[in-house]
């Protein structure tokens, strides 16, 4: 095992943590911006450290297409080859299952691509997916599982819960750097309890560095999506690290660590600003409506990023439909936003504020107490007072994204 995981303080389920890999020490609660072909669009390694990032995602399918992991491994490995200092995590290539299905084959053997570069097929057996993720050298390695969507029910699901436990053992088998890349198994079950717990249970017996609760946020309710969450967390290990996969928005990310979570991942901060979208306390913020062409402020007058201290909505409304430049500094922005909530999460659970800071959130995205039925369920089984925030209808009312134009 070649990470350590120390919890530092608690409230209730949430948890702040120390996280020790190979090439970095992190806190949890964490957000990992996804570079998929080893890279976060617009940004350099530089500026991804200065703006606090701990963890970055590379996807192995895509890797392995193109510059293939042979090259990596022969220039020193991921790291060196984007020149990135800190931790990186590479998926196992599973989620393409369900993005490229129709490109796809899926049998016990593993997942037949068709190459979406030249149409020539790719096998990806589990122990391929960890050969090609032992070549590219991240510090937390996935394990090939069989991914089907959220909302997908009958013998299917089943099936793909069962085929990934024995899955895990293929890629338990093929791991060659146990002492330098973490195996992280996921849990699958779609949206069944009592598979959930059998997978759950199945991974446990096999006592990996981490966990991740995989096949969320795919389309399901977000009452299904948090009880998913909140079962989960609560029969994972208490020592061993907890990654809810594709969970990017704000809101999701403050209700799971109120339930346990530790890691998160998605492309949402930074796809959601190329479309000229920067994310703000209240919610978002559409960068392209005409209201911003003559607005003075910065994105977001309490945010000390680079960008907020030097540049106007208007100057980034001119750049966002017709300069790269638009984009890239509000991902800059986008990701500062998402470091700075994975901070305040661990400094309030480290410091006994937790509720407060909660609070504080959904006061600052929901002013008139609407939150969402939803939240107010998963606060209530998290242990979170949050009656201050809600109005008495707020159970009743839809969720909202909190957009302002």
């Amino acid at each position: 095992m070649a990470l350590s995981f120390e919890v530092l303080g608690r409230f209730n389920r949430a948890r702040a943590a120390r996280l020790t890999l190979p090439h970095h020490v992190c806190q949890t609660p964490l957000f990992m911006p996804v570079g998929t072909k080893g890279t976060i669009k617009g940004l350099t390694t530089p500026q991804l450290e200065e703006i606090g990032c701990q963890i970055i995602l590379g996807n192995t399918y895509h890797l392995e297409l193109h510059p293939t992991s042979s090259l990596i491994d022969e220039l020193g490995g991921l790291h060196k080859f984007m020149n990135w200092p800190r931790a990186m995590l590479t998926d196992s290539g599973g989620f393409q299952m369900v993005s490229l299905l129709h490109l796809a084959n899926i049998t016990e053997q593993g997942v037949t691509f068709q190459s979406p570069v030249d149409g020539t097929p790719m096998l990806l057996t589990p122990e391929e997916s960890i050969e090609i993720q032992n070549r590219i050298g991240a510090d937390i390695i996935m394990a090939l599982d069989d991914v089907v969507k959220t909302t997908t029910t009958g013998p299917r699901v089943e099936e793909a819960m069962k085929r990934t436990l024995r899955w895990i053992d293929r890629c338990i088998s093929a791991h060659k750097r146990p002492k330098e890349q973490n195996l992280f198994g996921i849990v699958q079950g779609g949206l069944d309890p009592s598979l959930r717990d059998k997978c759950v249970k199945g991974l446990v017996e096999r006592n990996l560095p981490g966990y991740a609760i995989g096949g969320l946020a795919g389309g399901e309710s977000k009452d299904a999506f948090w009880r998913i969450v909140a079962q989960c967390t609560a029969a994972l290990p208490e020592n061993k690290p907890r990654y809810v996969m594709g969970v990017g928005y704000p809101l999701d990310i403050v209700v799971c660590s109120a339930l346990g979570a530790d890691m998160y991942d998605c492309v949402y901060p930074t796809r959601t600003a190329r479309f000229g979208t920067a994310l703000i306390p209240e919610g978002v913020l559409k960068l392209k409506h005409n209201a911003m062409a003559t607005d003075t402020q910065p994105i977001d007058p309490s945010c000390t990023c680079m960008v907020c201290k030097k540049y106007t909505r208007a100057y980034i409304h001119s750049l966002v439909t017709k300069d790269a430049m638009g984009s890239q500094l509000v991902s800059y922005h986008n990701l500062h936003f998402m470091m700075n909530l994975s901070r305040s999460l661990h400094s309030s659970i480290l410091e006994g504020w937790f509720p407060e800071f909660v609070c504080k959130f959904l006061q600052t995205m929901f002013p008139e107490g609407d939150v969402p039925g939803w939240v107010c369920d998963a606060m209530e089984v998290a242990g979170i007072d949050i009656s201050s925030c809600c109005n008495s209808s707020s159970k009743k009312r839809p969720t909202t994204n909190g957009i302002i134009s």
